[in-house]
């Protein structure tokens, strides 16, 4: 597998990263734990910077784990469902 990685020129080894998918091969514990660690040092990073910075960063993205699936992206509510969602608040639930 080295060698065959090795024989690879930059640009192939760029496309590949690209499309791997981690969450579908198998960790070990320590590979597990070291992605924790790198998770949380992104973190720890990243409120550092937050605090002792006038910019905005956006924060890391975790490491893909194994049987994880990919988090989906977060869309606003709906017109519709913010109504919805006053009338249940204010007893419209009767």
């Amino acid at each position: 597998m080295t060698a065959l990685r090795n024989a690879l020129t930059a640009e192939e080894l760029a496309e590949q990263a690209n499309r791997g998918e981690p969450e579908r091969g198998r960790w070990s514990q320590s590979e597990q734990l070291i992605a924790l660690l790198a998770d949380r040092l992104g973190a720890l990073h990243h409120a550092y910077v937050s605090t002792h910075s006038q910019r905005k960063q956006k924060a890391p993205e975790p490491i893909r784990r194994p049987g994880a699936k990919t988090a989906r992206s977060k869309q606003a509510p709906t017109q519709e469902q913010n109504e919805t969602l006053f009338r249940l608040i204010n007893g419209g639930a009767v």
